[in-house]
């Protein structure tokens, strides 16, 4: 079983406390943000119905995102390709808007330099995930950073899955 560091610890209880050095979007923003429909990259998307990249997959999908699933160990879910990094899923699909990461808090660093290698406007780092270097990374880069959420829960709790105000 994996043990966490102290350094992701820590790190989770700063972005938990509002004390992050790295400037998170609001609610505002990741309501407005999911209302204009992204295009999401899920780093860390599983097959296992179990695991909550699974979960999120689903429902993203149910809710009309296009989303892309990210797992160098896996060819596809149920049906739809897997590619092994967003570099790859970008070159074979086109561009993404959020690399929505679903992988451990110290492998959170390299998945920020991939957003932003891809282009993406968003470094989201799943709900208990971390990581203030893989913020600083992407917010230096002009991304916006969102940590320790949900996309899925978010999307229901701000009621952001319809289409952007018009």
């Amino acid at each position: 079983m994996f043990e966490p560091d102290r350094a992701s610890i820590a790190d989770l209880i700063e972005v938990q406390e509002g004390r992050s050095p790295v400037p998170l979007l609001d609610d505002e923003a990741i309501a407005a943000l999911l209302r204009s429909r992204p295009r999401i990259a899920i780093v860390g998307a599983s097959p296992q119905p179990y695991r909550a990249s699974n979960g999120v997959f689903h429902n993203l999908r149910r809710l009309g995102y296009d989303v892309v699933a990210v797992n160098p160990s896996i060819e596809e879910i149920d049906g739809v390709p897997c590619y092994p990094s967003v570099a790859a899923a970008v070159e074979a699909t086109g561009p993404v808007d959020v690399v929505d990461v679903f992988r451990r808090a110290d492998q959170c660093v390299a998945h920020a330099r991939e957003a932003v290698e891809a282009g993406a406007k968003v470094l989201w780092l799943q709900l208990g995930i971390a990581n203030l270097e893989a913020g600083r990374i992407a917010h230096e880069a002009g991304l916006g950073v969102v940590m320790d959420r949900c996309t899925s829960i978010e999307a229901g709790r701000l009621r952001a899955w319809g289409p952007e105000p018009g």
